[in-house]
């Protein structure tokens, strides 16, 4: 799929990069209120600095993942997506 996640790696805490299959790139940003319920442990920058791509979205241990079509949707409009 377009929207399968090649790449990702942590740009700073709360921002990671991320590169699509069909080659469209961008920004995820964390805003200080996204970091609730099942996000709140990726307040502390070492489990945030522990994402990893696997198969094909981002994901964190414990389950954590973001869906990976809203996030290529939101970057392709904007260049970025931001969460909050």
């Amino acid at each position: 799929m377009d929207w399968d996640v090649k790449e990702a790696h942590v740009l700073e805490h709360g921002c990671i990069y991320v590169k699509f299959a069909d080659g469209l790139e961008g920004k995820v940003r964390f805003q200080p209120s996204a970091y609730r319920g099942v996000f709140a442990k990726l307040r502390d920058p070492a489990e945030f600095n522990k994402l990893m791509v696997n198969g094909y979205f981002v994901t964190w241990p414990g389950e954590l993942d973001l869906a990976p079509d809203a996030m290529h949707e939101q970057i392709k409009q904007s260049g970025e997506w931001i969460i909050h």
